[in-house]
């Protein structure tokens, strides 16, 4: 009996890459809801600004580099890098904030590395950590969550203050608030203890006020992109349960003077990075036990930049220092080949 056969492949892949980027980005719909629902209008102006920026850029460096525009454009996967950046930005940062972020993110850590599938490091992470470093004062600029601001800004007022940089129509002192992490590093650099720092209202039994709705969004959507394969479990798990042993164990060592677990996870983004920045395929590790490595060492690197560090969230740094370990923790965590002795 014969059999027609047809050229390899066989079987037409069912994940391709603009598949999988909408799924991320369907994601991400509960925490960007939750940012909206704690901190107003400004989460909208961020992405689009940042999707509107990382899109022209990608355009341009596709021209000047010769390659097809439509399929990279049309792939989702710089719109990802864009909605992760804005999540990371206070609501009212002015506009070059974005386009900083994206000049760095795009064509300096995508586009100049050889674009989709060639960068080491993580476009998102390294736009994050461009703007940390360069604008300082914006970035530390975050409102004070629904329930504790007399009113959050409009959005002519939103507009306004992204689109100029002003921000004198609005009552700064009122509706603006040190976020929980910059509390907690200010105060333990006063001397304060634990207790008395978290007699301000921002935090909450919980973790912190607003934020933990937010985290929980996050959650939830990589718990859904599990769900579906999308990604693996490996890299999360070594993020949360690293943070949750060690920060743990020396909570328990000092409870006056240490943060307790729940407060590392539900305050800054250290959720956000565990399902969306180190489940990244390119600049993540590939092998089981790697992804394990990786996650393990974000969490480590990022409690001592809270820690000891000069910043009160480490966690874009955490990751780009981990990204350059990534050929090396892949080289020695290869699988075992199927007969062949250990």
């Amino acid at each position: 009996m014969q059999f027609s056969t047809a050229g390899a492949p066989h079987r037409t892949p069912t994940n391709r890459v603009d598949r999988v980027m909408r799924q991320v980005l369907y994601a991400l719909l509960p925490g960007i809801l939750a940012h909206w629902l704690v901190f107003g209008l400004g989460i909208f102006f961020q992405i689009g600004l940042a999707v509107g920026f990382a899109l022209l850029l990608e355009w341009l460096m596709l021209r000047l580099r010769q390659r097809p525009v439509r399929p990279f454009l049309t792939d989702y996967s710089v719109v990802v890098t864009a909605v992760l950046f804005a999540l990371c930005m206070p609501p009212l940062a002015p506009w070059w904030v974005a386009a900083t972020g994206m000049l760095f993110a795009v064509v300096i850590a995508k586009q100049l590395y050889g674009g989709l599938g060639f960068n080491l490091f993580n476009p998102t992470m390294v736009g994050v950590a461009a703007v940390i470093i360069a604008f300082p004062i914006e970035l530390s600029q975050w409102l004070a969550p629904r329930s504790l601001s007399p009113g959050l800004p409009g959005v002519w007022d939103t507009a306004r203050a992204v689109l100029t940089g002003q921000t004198a129509h609005l009552d700064w002192d009122a509706i603006t608030r040190a976020t929980p992490l910059d509390l907690l590093r200010s105060g333990t650099i006063e001397g304060l203890r634990i207790p008395e720092i978290q007699q301000d209202p921002v935090f909450s039994r919980f973790g912190a006020q607003g934020w933990d709705w937010i985290v929980l969004g996050y959650l939830a959507g990589g718990l859904w992109l599990w769900s579906r394969g999308v990604i693996r479990w490996q890299a999360p798990m070594g993020v949360i349960l690293t943070t949750l042993i060690v920060s743990g164990v020396v909570w328990l060592s000092g409870l006056d003077v240490h943060p307790s677990p729940s407060l590392q996870l539900f305050a800054g983004s250290l959720m956000l990075a565990a399902f969306f920045i180190v489940t990244d395929p390119v600049s993540g590790s590939a092998t089981p036990r790697g992804r394990l490595i990786f996650g393990t060492g974000v969490a480590l690197i990022t409690l001592a930049i809270r820690h000891w560090g000069g910043f009160p969230d480490g966690v874009a740094f955490a990751v780009l220092l981990m990204n350059m370990f990534v050929p090396l923790i892949d080289r020695y965590t290869q699988p075992r080949v199927y007969g062949v002795a250990r």
